[in-house]
């Protein structure tokens, strides 16, 4: 294998983190249109699962596109 052929650790880590983010946000906005009665804590109406999904995919994001393989080396 050579220099050029690996593929970074931190893009497998940002297509995670991307994807866990996705389903996090989705998931919390369902819960916010289609609340579960009963389920009321004091914070609910904070929607921490909304912005903790949003920063996820954010960071992960930010990983895919950096250590992405099919960039080009040099300009």
């Amino acid at each position: 294998m050579t220099e050029g052929s690996r593929i970074s650790i931190w893009f497998f880590i940002g297509m995670l983190l991307t994807l866990y983010g996705i389903i996090i946000t989705t998931a919390s906005v369902y819960d916010v249109y289609h609340p579960f009665v009963g389920r009321e804590t004091v914070l609910s109406n904070l929607n921490f699962g909304v912005w903790w999904g949003i920063l996820l995919t954010a960071i992960g994001f930010v990983y895919f596109w950096v250590f992405r393989p099919w960039k080009r080396k040099n300009p």
